[in-house]
């Protein structure tokens, strides 16, 4: 990768960043010279991970409503957050008629909730330091809805209007605020029947899945001090499959 940003003496903390593409994020950061805490909700991984990139841990439910309390916990250990990346996911698929009220409530809990709860406690540091920038992650069911995902689309369609909307109400404040829409290849990704995988692929205009590191180098770019023009924007990393 020869693609590089200066985050030297900025704070970040990114969600979801024990593996996939929220470990990119983490690893780009941390190579740009950030103080980085990876954010997951497993232990053993998340320390892990930590260690690989000589980052450090939070252990968190973004689903809690007690979330918000980990940005102080940051803001008391670094003394400043600069960059949120808000990527911790999970799925719960079914079609509507057998789609349980925990299934809808728990991920619009971790993708929607979690990403406001969040943002709202890093609003308060970034506002006093008048500089911030955060990352949304959203998708492709978000913006064009998926067979099975009514409550993933909800909550990443979700994100995208509360991107939009902090955006607006942020800018005047030095913060800006941007989502992207991946497309990569990830676990979940992997365990696609073959079939239906080659399925997928052919809709690609580029033919293949991302890397997660090519999903990494857009949040950088939207993470950046030269991206402090951008704010609003929904940046699809996704090949072209949006189109």
């Amino acid at each position: 990768m020869t693609l590089s940003f200066d985050f030297r003496g900025k704070t970040a903390v990114v969600t979801g960043a024990a593996r996939g593409i929220g470990y990119e994020i983490a690893r780009l950061l941390t190579e740009g010279g950030a103080t980085v805490y990876i954010a997951d909700f497993d232990p053993g991984e998340t320390a892990i991970a930590a260690e690989r990139l000589g980052a450090r841990s939070l252990i968190v439910d973004v689903s809690s409503p007690s979330v918000g309390e980990v940005i102080d916990q940051v803001i008391e250990e670094a003394g400043s957050l600069e960059i949120l990346v808000n990527n911790a996911g999970i799925l719960r698929d079914g079609v509507l008629w057998k789609m349980t009220d925990d299934d809808w409530q728990s991920v619009l809990d971790v993708h929607l909730t979690g990403t406001f709860r969040l943002t709202r406690a890093a609003i308060k540091p970034m506002r006093a330091q008048g500089f911030g920038r955060i990352v949304n992650v959203t998708s492709y069911s978000g913006m064009h809805g998926n067979f099975g995902q009514a409550n993933y689309a909800a909550a990443k369609a979700g994100i995208i209007g509360f991107t939009k909307t902090a955006a607006k109400e942020l800018a005047n404040f030095g913060i800006t605020v941007n989502a992207i829409s991946p497309n990569a290849q990830t676990r979940m990704i992997s365990s696609i029947p073959e079939a239906r995988l080659t399925e997928l692929t052919e809709m690609i205009p580029i033919r293949r899945f991302a890397d997660p590191h090519e999903i990494a180098t857009g949040v950088g770019f939207l993470a950046s001090e030269e991206a402090a023009y951008i704010t609003g924007v929904v940046l699809p990393i996704d090949g072209g499959v949006s189109m």
